[in-house]
Order: C-alpha cells, then structure tokens, then sequence
C-alpha cells in the first residue's frame, strides 16, 4: 500500500511547486499545515533503528569528547592525550566532540541566534534571497538535492563559501552578515589546529595535512530545522557521509543528530559548548581508510522551537583546483596498498551532488 501511494502522486510537479514557493519548509510551517507533503515522507525502514544493540557495542553511549585545552598545551602530555583520543574517535567514530577549542562560546551563541533571525524575516524578504543558482555566493533555499534525491527532507539551509575567497560584506545577508565572516575566521583557526593533531595522530608531521591544502577552503551551511507536525514520516538530513576533509559542527540543545556505526544509530548528546568534529570522505580516502567518513543523519524536529546547526566544511567543492588527492604516500605499503583511486576535489563534488542523498558512499565510487 505504502508503495502504491508514493507511485500515485506526480513527485515531479509536487516538487517543483515546493520550489516555487520560495520560502522553504518554514512556510509549509508558517502557513499552518497539519500533515506533511508526500514529498517528505521517507521509507519505514530508513526512519527506524534495525535492532537492538548487540552485546559488543551495548558499552557504546555516544561520539567521545575531547578537551582541547584552549588549542595550548603547556603540558606535553596533555597534547599527546589529545591526539591519541582524536586518534581512536577519527579510526573508530569519525565523530567526536571538543570542548576548551577556543571559539568564543558567546559568539557561537550570536551565530545560531543570527540563523534564527534570518528565518523569522518576513516571508517577502525570504523570497527575494531564494536561489538556486550555486554559481552565487550566498544562497538561501530547502534541500541542495531537492530534484534528486528519493526523499526530501524537513529542513532549509543558508550557504555561503567562505574561503579561500572570503565574501564581501554586501555578498551576505545584513541580518548575519559580520557574524558569519567572524565565526569563519575562527573555525578556519580551529581547523588547522585540528589538522595538526590529525597529521601526528597519523604520524606525519604536525602541517603535512595543512601542507596538502586541507585547510584551504572553507563552506559555511547553516540549517534550519522547523518543528515537523509529522516526524515520524521524514526526517531532517538524509543518511550521508559529507564530502569534506573535515567538519565543524555548531548544534544547538535539540538534539537529532545521529550516528551510524556498524549498521546501529547512536544519538549525539548535547555538551554545552562544544563542537562536533567529524572526518569526511576526502580524508578518509587520503589516509587510506585509517580515517573514517561515518554515515549519519538528522531527525526530524520534534521539539516547539525550531532546531538550528551551522556546519563548517573544509574543501573546496566545485570552485576550480587542479590539485589531485589519493592515499598519502606514508600511509600506503606492500601490505597496505592503496584503496582508492586518485580524483580531484571538484570531480568528486560532482560526482556526489549528482548521485544524491541516496544512502551509499560515494568513496564507493573509486575503490580500487
């Protein structure tokens, strides 16, 4: 039956008639609805967690917390704790959490409070910034893979590519505009702070992944997830991995984020003031596997405010790089050869904007 009736309805048009609206999923939410669109509801079995824990990952709660001691470490031990706990979530989780990482916890405050006034504009204004034209520098709409992907989810985003070009004040909305360059700034710092540590939790030498130009750029989204009056049906983001290097994560107290590992969900539990840190695919292919891209995904809101995120993700995209990324050449071996083929940033992008939130990999994608 369920099959059936997602057969019987024009997904085409339904679609491009959302679209049109230009005000996202907070106007579904602002005009009152009561029942979700068809195009938001997702498969039974892509909502539900599969089966109880078994008795090996029962110890499991949640993605580790790490104390980054303001990014100084007087103390050598202190630092060499912080890599091998980097070390072990990045191989285990590819998630984990920082606390004491030296943004300005008042400014993280002035971040989600800037997404949230963005969105309680009036619906005219909103309509005026609704694009979908990624040759932009800033970008106001609902689900980047709208026309692509099987399902759509309860959520809209602001995105904006803030380096290696950084945008212009006039390139941003006036709401949020300073906030955003300010907070860039800060997170492109924690970045390469974090690179460091990454490269000697790899045993390479503290800038041999900054010197790769992970670092390089920087794609701010911030999302924004409206309560759902049917959140059983959809969710707020798709199962994915990202397509980064790295991403830094600002969520706020209502929690959704979860975790796939080895075919379980695992809920991110709210730490006041911190970050959560995740490894992406491109650093996943480049240390060979030693580095996890985990899949993970966010619920639907059930809470009476809406839920906000900012994810900051270290790559380039699409914008032109003619740097080519594979396996890093100390981490490979006759025993341990390379895994994946050679690509380049843009191209793999691509690759993957094409193929959608549709629940696989796209590392999959260039397995040798």
């Amino acid at each position: 039956m369920e099959t059936t009736n997602i057969a019987s309805f024009d997904r085409a048009s339904e679609l491009k008639a959302f679209d049109e609206m230009k005000t996202g999923v907070k106007g579904l939410v602002d005009a009152g609805v009561s029942k979700i669109p068809r195009i938001f509801h997702h498969p039974s079995a892509t909502l539900s967690n599969p089966k109880p824990l078994s008795s090996d990952l029962l110890h499991l709660k949640t993605i580790p917390t790490i104390d980054l001691g303001g990014r100084v470490f007087e103390d050598v031990t202190k630092r060499k704790n912080a890599v091998e706990g980097i070390k072990k979530a990045a191989a285990k989780w590819g998630f984990f959490q920082v606390i004491n990482h030296g943004v300005s916890l008042d400014l993280l405050e002035k971040v989600k409070d800037g997404v949230r006034d963005f969105h309680d504009q009036s619906p005219e204004v909103r309509k005026g910034l609704y694009s979908r034209d990624f040759s932009r520098r800033f970008l106001y709409l609902s689900n980047f893979h709208l026309f692509s992907s099987p399902s759509t989810s309860w959520r809209d985003t602001l995105a904006c590519t803030m380096a290696p070009n950084p945008p212009k004040p006039h390139d941003l909305p006036e709401i949020r505009g300073d906030v955003m360059l300010e907070y860039s700034k800060q997170v492109m710092v924690l970045g390469e702070f974090l690179f460091e540590l990454l490269s000697e939790a790899l045993g390479l030498n503290p800038y041999h992944l900054k010197d790769m130009d992970c670092s390089k750029g920087l794609i701010m989204l911030s999302h924004y997830y409206p309560p759902c009056p049917e959140p059983d049906l959809t969710l707020g983001t798709s199962q994915h991995s990202d397509i980064s290097f790295l991403t830094v994560l600002l969520p706020d107290q209502i929690e959704g984020l979860q975790v796939r590992r080895e075919g379980y969900w695992f809920d991110v539990h709210h730490v006041p003031g911190a970050l959560v840190i995740n490894i992406g695919d491109l650093l996943q292919l480049i240390t060979n596997d030693k580095f996890i891209s985990l899949e993970h995904r966010v619920l639907a809101n059930r809470a009476t405010r809406a839920r906000v995120s900012v994810a900051c993700f270290f790559t380039t995209g699409v914008r032109p790089d003619p740097r080519v990324y594979g396996p890093i050449t100390e981490l490979v071996s006759e025993e341990n050869p390379p895994k994946y083929r050679e690509i380049t940033i843009r191209e793999y992008t691509t690759y993957s904007n094409a193929k959608g939130l549709d629940g696989t990999s796209a590392l999959l994608h260039l397995k040798i």
